[in-house]
């Protein structure tokens, strides 16, 4: 594996820095205040091509390797967590599954749309009861003439409310609650928010990415045509679980750019604020803490790294050949990545003392940010049992089938 930049990769992270420097790090404080929703920034960073990295061009993407698609999110978490984690539900849960397992039709109506940032998409799978365990959601779709009706309801929806379609995950058979056949009968649904029946009933006060929306979906019959059925019935489960396979290797990413905008803040107060007759970097105790601090942070960048390259060896082949899922390279970026972002930024607070508790300083949002990157896309604790079971073998049984959900924070799935 050879990790040094392509031209173009660098142009990339270059570019997008450069935006998020001078479009969104001025407004971002008063956003997270105000709860207020980016959308003209990231349709602005869908011009740039960042809603569509990973589709193809004959779709309305741009058709980049994973590498380049974690460089950008790196770069927007690293001013604006609630940023990134809208743009990777968008890219890895939503428009990638769609043109995965989509027919030309689909694709036609959906991608393009997507790819340019004209609409966002969203990720229902998280139930108010369901959340590490997907298999246990309740909602239903019942065929009734040349529609299903939907009825259910989707917690922790990440861009809830601002999406223009919601790819959503329901029950299709009478006999899902029987011992062993849960994970045959869920199917995906591509569901706009026009359908008759789709209500966006609340919104989440969240602890931390105040700027990301975060929705419970209310499907009361909901009317959505065959024809936005995605795949065949009964293989919802599995387009889920690659879907968040990819996800995971985002939200890891996102960790590694909110960390790394921590250490910068934390670096750049220790050379400034003076202490005793020097700067409070010339103390052992500080530089010790931002030496463990970008060690960590080198070290996650390299697992998400990896797991991204090990995502394009698949992805090159095509659809049609079948995906070989990351699983345990997946989760250990997502797991050290998001454990590591949790200390960072913890020291970073720590670092800037009493400003840093304050609600004047970037750390303190980030901080809170920081908190949701262990539960959405699934938990630390689920992750720890998908990689254990990879490394004990096949044979021990485990949560994996059960283990993607919390997919937003959605609780993410926040993405």
């Amino acid at each position: 594996m050879d990790f040094s930049l392509t031209d173009d990769q660098r142009l990339i992270r270059e570019n997008v820095r450069r935006f998020m420097e001078t479009e969104v790090r001025p407004v971002i404080r008063r956003y997270d205040r105000e709860e207020k929703f980016a959308g003209a920034e990231i349709r602005r960073l869908g011009e740039l091509g960042c809603c569509g990295m990973l589709i193809p061009e004959e779709w309305g993407g741009a058709g980049l390797d994973t590498i380049s698609y974690v460089l950008m999110l790196e770069e927007v978490a690293r001013v604006d967590a609630s940023m990134a984690v809208a743009l990777s539900v968008a890219n890895s849960v939503v428009a990638w599954p769609l043109w995965r397992h989509g027919n030309d039709e689909q694709r036609r109506k959906y991608l393009p749309r997507l790819a340019h940032g004209e609409m966002l998409g969203a990720f229902c799978l998280t139930e108010p009861q369901a959340g590490s365990d997907a298999a246990a959601i309740e909602t239903r779709a019942v065929r009734s003439g040349k529609n299903y009706r939907l009825n259910g309801t989707k917690s922790w929806v990440t861009n809830g409310g601002e999406s223009g379609v919601y790819l959503v995950f329901a029950k299709t058979a009478p006999a899902a609650g029987a011992p062993g056949v849960t994970k045959n009968v869920i199917t995906a649904f591509i569901v706009e928010p026009g359908f008759s029946g789709f209500r966006v009933s609340r919104y989440e006060d969240k602890m931390g990415l105040r700027s990301s929306r975060s929705a419970e979906i209310l499907f009361a019959d909901c009317q959505v045509p065959q024809e936005n059925r995605l795949g065949q019935e009964g293989q919802g489960l599995k387009i889920a679980l690659e879907a968040l396979d990819s996800g995971r290797v985002g939200i890891a990413a996102q960790a590694v750019g909110l960390a790394q905008g921590a250490l910068e803040a934390a670096a750049r107060y220790a050379r400034e604020r003076r202490a005793f007759g020097k700067t409070i970097g010339e103390f052992q105790a500080i530089q010790f803490m931002l030496a463990d601090m970008q060690t960590e942070i080198e070290a996650a960048r390299f697992l998400v790294w990896q797991a991204a390259w090990l995502r394009d060896t698949t992805r090159d082949a095509g659809p049609e050949t079948g995906l070989t899922r990351l699983g345990a390279y997946a989760s250990r970026a997502k797991l050290f990545a998001a454990e590591m972002a949790n200390r960072v930024a913890s020291k970073a607070v720590q670092i800037h003392g009493s400003m840093g508790y304050s609600r004047e300083s970037d750390v303190e949002r980030m901080y809170r940010d920081a908190r949701a990157l262990s539960i959405y896309e699934g938990t630390s604790e689920i992750q720890r049992m998908i990689i254990a079971r990879d490394l004990l073998g096949a044979g021990v049984r485990g949560a994996d089938a059960n283990a993607p959900v919390a997919t937003e924070t959605r609780g993410r799935g926040a993405h």
